[in-house]
């Protein structure tokens, strides 16, 4: 397994739609062990290929509580088939938004179908941290940052924060 880089926002690439994946092949097994190494180091409860800089629609997450058995999921193509009237909010935080948190108001549960790793249909509800998770990777694949549901001004601040965070690193 090999520890991938994650994109900095902003960066293209996260604001562009990914392309569905066509069929699970050594490679796709390959890309998902990558990124749930690469979400489990930064630590992350949820990584999209978009964020390592593919654009396809593969999303990793485990919102498993620290107290519990670690439950990694490889989603490939996830849609949402049904979200709740219920609305929650929690605060929310990005691998490609370093250090950056904010209040998030979405459905409070959602169903979601998708492909798994061994090639069949799965289907899910989500509710609590597991739906605000997979709701906030669906996006990365729409090309949406939960920043983008932020009022603009909060938005631009952290925009500016990060250009600066990337040329500092950029420095080194």
């Amino acid at each position: 397994m090999t520890l991938r880089p994650i994109l900095i926002h902003p960066d293209p690439r996260l604001k562009t739609v990914a392309e569905p994946v066509p069929e699970i092949t050594d490679e796709i097994r390959r890309l998902a062990d990558d990124m749930l190494e690469t979400m489990y180091d930064a630590p992350g409860i949820g990584l999209a290929a978009p964020q390592i800089g593919r654009l396809s629609r593969l999303l990793v997450m485990d919102a498993a509580k620290e107290e519990e058995t670690a439950q990694p999921m490889v989603l490939i193509n996830p849609q949402v088939t049904w979200a709740s009237d219920m609305r929650s909010v929690y605060e929310e935080g990005c691998l490609s938004i370093p250090e950056q948190f904010a209040d998030v108001e979405r459905p409070a549960e959602v169903e979601v179908r998708w492909l798994g790793l061994d090639g069949k249909t799965h289907s899910q509800r989500f509710d609590g941290l597991w739906a605000t998770c997979v709701q906030h990777e669906i996006d990365h694949l729409d090309g949406k940052l939960f920043i983008d549901y932020l009022k603009p001004m909060k938005r631009q601040m952290i925009t500016r924060r990060m250009v600066k965070l990337k040329r500092e690193r950029a420095r080194g």
